[in-house]
């Protein structure tokens, strides 16, 4: 807690933080793993998340995207505005290496998106999950982080000093969209 001008105790400030693993990608041959584009069906997923995240949190004020085509491709997707940054250190990152990007994040920012790969996205996830996680949402997220899934955390403090057991994870959603076999 830090005190006011008043002399009054103040809480740190509430923040957002979603993780979204990138949408389902396509495998063009030739294409090294880096430079692999989303399939159609991932680009209708990225933008379902986008809607998600418009109607159910927060305004993105800031953003951590991993420079592969992939998730710069499912974050233009989204819809979402907000400072983005394009981080190479995200592609192919332990949750160690993300959650260092996180937080060197502007402490202005209140709601931040990171958008980027698995396994340093799920393996932060559940780092980050303290023990007022939501239990549903803890089911969800332990039983698959597939992509185009976001698994929200609420988190009280700056986040230079985010860390373990640190953030409340309140929601894990997977964006799909329903899609034919005939097309």
């Amino acid at each position: 807690m830090t005190q006011n001008d008043t002399g009054s105790a103040e809480l740190p400030p509430l923040r957002t933080l979603v993780l979204l693993r990138h949408g389902k990608s396509d495998y063009p041959g030739g294409t090294r793993d880096y430079d692999r584009p989303l399939a159609d069906r991932g680009e209708s997923e990225a933008a379902a998340a986008g809607r998600w995240l418009r109607i159910t949190q927060p305004p993105i004020d800031a953003v951590i995207c991993s420079s592969s085509l992939r998730t710069r491709q499912t974050f233009a997707a989204t819809g979402i505005g907000g400072q983005v940054r394009y981080a190479d250190s995200i592609y192919e990152a332990s949750p160690g290496e993300v959650l260092t990007e996180i937080r060197a994040t502007d402490p202005a920012a209140h709601a931040v998106l990171v958008v980027g790969h698995a396994p340093g996205l799920p393996g932060l996830a559940h780092r980050l999950a303290g023990p007022d996680s939501d239990d549903a949402a803890m089911d969800e997220l332990t039983s698959k982080f597939p992509t185009s899934a976001m698994a929200v955390f609420s988190y009280r403090g700056e986040w230079a000093d985010l860390g373990p057991s640190d953030a409340t994870l309140v929601a894990f959603e997977v964006a799909r969209v329903p899609h034919s076999d005939h097309t």
